[in-house]
């Protein structure tokens, strides 16, 4: 079957009440509008979608890696996550939920640690071992000397070089500072990424990609809060990049690193090559979706 020589490739870029600013790989934007017959198949075009079109009009939404709800955008290649060292207090609960969750989307993390200015000096060498145990997991972490200082919004900036990103981290952790000092020309509203942009006085909703550092930016922030995990229990430890590396030399096939004897996770906490902090917020990530009623509605 010949290809329509009108029919055009691109990636939404923008979306707005119903339109889709899509940019084709030449670099030209077009307003499209999603054809009638999207609705009745259930298909809803995200912001980083890559599509086909025609005439202003969306005929295809290419397979997608990955959708987050909140923000609502596709094949998002990164999350930074914005992590407070106090004000609001460190959380390696909060930390290693929002890294289960990237890894269950299959979206890289990187962490930045926020407000280390507020830090007191004796506690400087706390995180300082903390991000190295991270960065061991293979995690990209940074760690400022100085609250937002060059080394940290340089290696930051090329971590967003050619990909999709997201921030997201809890209410006051940084987000909207940290993306300020990485492009000042958005003066973004702190304490909202999105304010200025997204959510004015009007019921309109816009999602936009926005080109910082080489690279394309959710304007929306990343989903803060956890509620539950769609995974199975069994399958939790396989989301643990060390756990998942270490279980190959567990005794039991399918061991779940709770109760079995011989098991490697245990063994790498006990030696210290397993984070503590980790395995315990496992152990109660395991048992809150063990004790999850099945729902049945779904």
């Amino acid at each position: 079957m010949e290809r329509d020589e009108h029919l055009a490739e691109g990636q939404i870029r923008q979306s707005l009440s119903g339109f889709y600013d899509v940019v084709d790989d030449a670099g030209n934007e077009y307003r499209t509008r999603a054809r009638g017959n999207f609705r009745s198949r259930k298909i809803t075009p995200l912001v980083g979608d890559r599509v086909e079109f025609k005439e202003g009009y969306l005929l295809a939404v290419l397979p997608r890696r990955n959708a987050l709800v909140r923000p609502p955008v596709a094949n998002v290649d990164q999350a930074i996550v914005a992590s407070a060292v106090v004000s609001p207090e460190f959380s390696a609960n909060l930390l290693d939920r929002q890294l289960l969750a990237l890894e269950i989307a299959g979206i890289q993390p990187v962490i930045y640690f926020t407000k280390t200015d507020l830090l007191p000096i004796e506690r400087h060498q706390e995180f300082e071992t903390l991000a190295a145990n991270y960065r061991k997991i293979g995690y990209v972490t940074v760690l400022p000397d100085r609250a937002f200082d060059d080394a940290s919004l340089t290696l930051i900036r090329q971590q967003l070089a050619e990909k999709i990103s997201v921030f997201m981290g809890q209410t006051g952790a940084g987000k909207s500072t940290l993306l300020n000092h990485l492009a000042p020309e958005l003066n973004l509203a702190t304490g909202e990424i999105s304010s200025a942009l997204n959510r004015g006085k009007h019921t309109t909703r816009r999602v936009s990609l926005l080109a910082i550092a080489d690279g394309l930016v959710a304007d929306t922030p990343g989903f803060s809060s956890y509620e539950a995990f769609n995974v199975d229990a069994k399958a939790l430890g396989s989301y643990f990049p060390e756990f998942a590396a270490a279980s190959v030399h567990c005794r039991f096939r399918g061991c779940v690193h709770v109760n079995e004897p011989g098991c490697a996770v245990k063994a790498g906490v006990a030696d210290g090559t397993i984070m503590q902090s980790r395995y315990d917020n496992y152990l109660l990530l395991y048992q809150g979706i063990k004790n999850q009623k099945p729902n049945y509605k779904k």
